[in-house]
């Protein structure tokens, strides 16, 4: 049977080094510091805590004490704080180096859940020591502001105080990468991460934040960090001023792009005639992007580009006469509003494709 840890097995060589340092006043040698800082090393690798520890190295420097000539007696108080420094040097050391190898685990086990790394029954059990469930499904949302986070930035630390408050023991992982903040939930409790979006979106003084559709498994946690990720992208290229991105909102733009040279052809067929126009391209196609996000309506369009309805009519007529494709034409519509949407996807015409 195992004996038990306690504090008093740590006290290795204490008292006859107080006895020694006492009976000449002199100073703790650097063998014996030494030697009490890995007697702290190795209480605190047990998980005995230092109040515990400080507490025995008292009570035997009490017993010493009685043991000593009055004269000698005056100098235990500094040989104990001697002793007590160094022994606590050395656990606060071993702890020190606990947590940095915890955090290395850690940071570890979320670069190869992120991005589909390492065996996945390895990695399940892994998960597991972090507080996730890999047989089941998980969502990931991930939040970007206006400079970079880690773990121990102070957004960081607001939201995940913020998550903790209100949901407890749930299983779930807080943590950053790549300067965004990431939240993985099961995903049958989207009431975590819609909290985390009006957390992040508040912390980060008007982020952004897109959330992953769930999916089962080790890999669907990558899935669904992808899809977060290529959904704050397309905000970008598409310039949408939601702060609250859905991958399940934007799944026809991937389907859209996934052929880019049909998408191209398509862009340069539609829309190449308006390169022509005076001032070229850009004043038509941002003309065409309003309108179709007002939905057609031209008095809305018109004032959102502060324009005349009239000044509004002439572009989207001239559009018409260089495309061939009238913008009012229900038909029509939908082919330049494909080729509109593939512009903004490809960054045309900034970019040629």
């Amino acid at each position: 049977m195992t004996e038990p840890e306690t504090p008093e097995k740590y006290l290795k060589g204490y008292t006859q080094a107080l006895t020694s340092a006492c009976a000449t006043g002199r100073r703790l040698t650097r063998d014996e510091l030494d030697s009490l800082r890995g007697q702290g090393e190795r209480a605190a690798e047990t998980g005995i805590g230092l109040r515990a520890l400080i507490r025995a190295h008292l009570a035997a420097a009490q017993a010493v004490r009685r043991t000593l000539a009055p004269a000698a007696a005056d100098h235990l108080l500094a040989a104990v704080e001697q002793a007590v420094d160094a022994f606590a040097e050395g656990h606060e050391r071993a702890q020190r180096l606990a947590v940095r190898q915890e955090e290395a685990a850690r940071r570890e086990f979320i670069d190869d859940l992120l991005y589909g790394r390492s065996d996945l029954g390895r990695l399940a059990e892994r998960a597991e020591r972090f507080g996730l469930l890999l047989s089941r499904a998980h969502a990931v949302a991930v939040a970007q502001g206006g400079s970079p986070y880690d773990d121990g930035h102070r957004v960081t630390r607001r939201v995940e105080a913020a998550l903790v408050s209100r949901f407890g023991d749930r299983r779930i992982l807080l943590t950053t990468k790549d300067g965004r903040l990431i939240c993985i939930a099961p995903g049958d409790q989207s009431d975590v991460l819609n909290f985390f979006a009006k957390q992040a979106y508040a912390a980060t003084g008007g982020g952004r934040v897109a959330l992953g559709r769930p999916h089962p498994g080790a890999g669907g946690v990558v899935h669904s960090y992808e899809e977060a990720l290529n959904a704050l992208d397309l905000a970008d290229r598409m310039g949408l001023d939601e702060p609250v991105l859905h991958a399940s909102d934007l799944l026809v733009y991937p389907v859209l792009t996934r052929d880019r040279q049909a998408m191209a052809d398509l862009v340069h067929t539609v829309l190449g005639p308006l390169k022509g126009a005076r001032g070229g391209a850009r004043p038509l196609i941002e003309t065409l992007i309003t309108y179709f996000d007002t939905g057609c309506v031209s008095a809305e369009a018109a004032r959102r580009l502060s324009l005349s309805v009239r000044a509004l009519t002439y572009r989207l007529e001239r559009i018409h006469k260089l495309t061939g494709a009238d913008p009012a034409d229900p038909v029509h519509r939908y082919t330049l509003q494909t080729a509109v949407i593939g512009a903004r996807l490809l960054d045309w015409p900034n970019k040629e494709v």
